[in-house]
């Protein structure tokens, strides 16, 4: 039979709640430049289209997911891919 774990008490449960309060503004901060990004990559689509060429560049794709797969592994790739996709739109 297994016990059941400890409960958080005192500093513990204060210094979770600051961790927390910097995971929230991490997120707020990855939001905003998630979007930001995804702006960015949004013109750079339509003036790509515009001068007549195509929506994408997979060689800069391949760049942007070996970038993220160097610096997050294999999770950080399917993450740079969700970016890319959102930028883009569907296919």
């Amino acid at each position: 039979m297994s016990t059941p774990p400890a409960a958080v008490t005192g500093t513990d449960v204060e210094r979770i709640g600051e961790l927390r309060t910097e995971i929230d503004a991490c997120d707020a901060a990855i939001i905003d430049l998630v979007q930001r990004r995804l702006a960015v990559s949004q013109e750079i689509g339509a003036l790509r289209k515009a001068s007549g060429g195509t929506r994408l560049n997979l060689s800069r794709e391949q760049q942007v997911l070996s970038r993220f797969r160097e610096a997050l592994g294999t999770d950080g790739a399917a993450l740079g891919m969700l970016l890319l996709r959102q930028g883009r739109g569907k296919l």
